[in-house]
C-alpha cells in the first residue's frame, strides 16, 4: 500500500510538471505551424493552457491528499511533508491566479483590441498591457515548474532519509 501511494504522488507531480515543461513546446509548434495566423494559434494556446491548469489543479489536490496521508501511513516522516505541501500550495495558488485572473483579463485585451492584439500597434495601451499580462503568465508557469522541481527534490531526499 505504501508503494502504491508513493507512485500515485510521484505520478500527480509528474503529470503536472511534465505537462509545464512539455507545453512551451506545445505553444512553439502552435505558433509555427499557423504561419501567420497568430490570433488562431494564440486561441488554441489559450485552450490548451486552460486544461493544462484543470490537470494542474486535480494533479495538485491528488499529491495535497496524499502528502497529508503519508505521515498517517508511515510513508514520510510529518516534518518532511511540510515543505513540499507548502511548495505544492503555491503552485496551486500560482495556477488559480493565472486562470481566473489573468488570463480573462488577457482574453479582455484580445477582445477589445480592435485587430489582432499582435499585429497591431504596439504602443496602444491594451497591446502594451496584454504583454505585460502575458510576460506575468509566464513567469507564473516558470515558477510553478521551479517550485514543483523543488517539492519533488524535497520528496526524493525524504524519501532517502527514511531508508
Amino acid at each position: 500500500m505504501k508503494t502504491l501511494l508513493r507512485t500515485l504522488l510521484y505520478l500527480a507531480l509528474i503529470v503536472w510538471l511534465g505537462a509545464e515543461i512539455f507545453f512551451p513546446v506545445v505553444a512553439a509548434v502552435a505558433f509555427t505551424t499557423n504561419g501567420i495566423d497568430t490570433h488562431a494559434a494564440g486561441t488554441m494556446v489559450g485552450h490548451l493552457l486552460h486544461i493544462l491548469h484543470r490537470m494542474a489543479l486535480v494533479s495538485g489536490i491528488v499529491a495535497l491528499a496524499l502528502l497529508a496521508l503519508a505521515p498517517a501511513w508511515g510513508i514520510y516522516k510529518p516534518r518532511a511533508v511540510l515543505a513540499p505541501m507548502a511548495l505544492v500550495v503555491l503552485m496551486m495558488g500560482c495556477t488559480i491566479f493565472s486562470e481566473w485572473v489573468i488570463m480573462p483579463a488577457m482574453e479582455r485585451d484580445r477582445l477589445a483590441a480592435s485587430s489582432a492584439i499582435d499585429t497591431g500597434d504596439q504602443s496602444d495601451p491594451l497591446a502594451q498591457h496584454f504583454n505585460k499580462l502575458h510576460e506575468r503568465s509566464v513567469n507564473l508557469q516558470i515558477a510553478i515548474q521551479l517550485l514543483g522541481v523543488v517539492a519533488v527534490a524535497l520528496l526524493a531526499r525524504a524519501e532517502s532519509t527514511r531508508a
